[in-house]
């Protein structure tokens, strides 16, 4: 079952990663730099922290579904994957809208862009851990 779960675990990082790109720089990019202002220079970006703190977040992702859910299926992986989107996205896009001077279509950017890596990552569980995790 670990070889397992580890799979899964880089599998959601990879897509999750690969979602990022497209959103912050392809589609949110313009946004970033009218708001420039707000964020570090592209040479102070910690980025290599950024990658920790996601693969932190894929293996707790992927963690809670395999020790928590018992009902492994893909309709419970991605419905797991959506509930999961709206909570995040929700604190992740109009939380940080309500106490930051970013443009609404930024905030929906976080909001869809989480509820978008979450149902994926939703997907990819379904599909790779059909056994429980061994619990702590």
């Amino acid at each position: 079952m670990t070889k397992k779960l580890i799979i899964a675990i880089v599998a959601v990082f990879i897509a999750w990663q690969i979602i990022d790109y497209v959103l912050h720089t392809m589609i949110l990019g313009s946004a970033y730099g009218a708001t420039a202002h707000l964020w570090r220079p592209m040479e102070e970006m910690k980025n290599g922290l950024m990658a920790i703190v996601g693969l932190i977040s894929a293996a707790v992702f992927v963690y809670i579904y395999a020790a928590f859910i018992s009902n492994k299926s893909m309709a419970t992986a991605v419905k797991y994957g959506v509930i999961f989107g709206i909570g995040a996205g929700v604190s992740m896009g109009y939380g940080s809208y309500s106490v930051m001077p970013i443009p609404y279509g930024m905030a929906l950017g976080w909001f869809l862009g989480t509820l978008v890596c979450a149902a994926v990552g939703g997907i990819l569980v379904g599909l790779l851990v059909k056994e429980d995790a061994p619990k702590m």
